[in-house]
């Protein structure tokens, strides 16, 4: 095992893994102001760099143990009749998207997660938001899309975010709920591919390198949430998320 983890980390350092250092510190300043842009910015680039089985494992774990960290402070601004109902249902439908994960080209895959980042961008580059009501059967169905984009892609965000996006409640209870359903649905995540033996020792490596980068960067967006405008960050977002899905499709 020794040996094993020894050799995952000799292996592990190289360009790649500046790269992926770079993006996970833009990651974390994105989650942490605005309760998401973790794996929407993490899934592309780490599975373009080492492949989904091992990108997407690693940043599912990744994702789960920074949750907590944000959710003490948003706990109390969270609206639970729309949350909760929403990761129940993603969280029934990971199992499914899990087997997408195990059985899927990794060149197509990687591809289709380049192109669900450029359409999600251009969404809300675009300012287009939902408009109609939130009935239980909708948030259901769509906690149900993100729980099968989780377990295949390791991104639950797009239909999330421009769902919950779509009301009038104020910046706090928008990124509270978020990070709650992420939290949430992060944990549960990590259940197929534990069961499918892909947390490998190079999974583990790679995390063990990059997770201080994350939460030390997560801290960053966090304490920059209120400080900085908007309108700012969202430019700035944008432009990384379709910077992102171009090379995922090209790569």
């Amino acid at each position: 095992m020794l040996s094993g983890v020894a050799e995952a980390l000799l292996a592990a350092v190289d360009w790649r893994l500046g790269v992926a250092a770079a993006a996970t510190a833009v990651a974390g300043i994105m989650r942490g102001f605005a309760g998401f842009g973790t794996a929407i910015t993490l899934a592309p680039v780490y599975s373009v760099l080492w492949g989904p089985t091992v990108g997407v494992p690693a940043m599912l774990l990744m994702e789960a143990l920074i949750g907590s960290q944000l959710l003490f402070g948003a706990w109390q601004h969270v609206n639970r009749r729309v949350a909760f109902p929403m990761a129940f249902a993603a969280c029934a439908m990971v199992p499914f998207g899990a087997w997408v994960l195990f059985v899927a080209d990794p060149e197509i895959l990687t591809r289709v997660m380049g192109g669900l980042v450029l359409v999600f961008g251009g969404v809300l580059a675009s300012g287009w938001r939902y408009r109609g009501s939130r009935p239980l059967p909708l948030t259901m169905a769509v906690g149900a899309t993100a729980g099968l984009m989780k377990g295949s892609t390791g991104m639950s965000g797009p239909p999330v975010i421009v769902y919950l996006l779509a009301g009038t409640e104020e910046a706090r209870e928008h990124r509270a709920n978020l990070i709650l359903f992420f939290a949430i649905l992060g944990l549960v995540s990590l259940i197929p591919p534990y069961v499918g033996g892909l947390f490998t020792a190079e999974v583990l490596v790679k995390v063990a390198l990059l997770v201080p980068v994350l939460l030390a960067f997560v801290r960053v967006g966090a304490a920059l949430f209120g400080r900085v405008g908007q309108a700012s960050f969202r430019v700035v977002a944008y432009s990384i998320l379709v910077a992102v899905g171009v090379v995922a499709l090209i790569a």
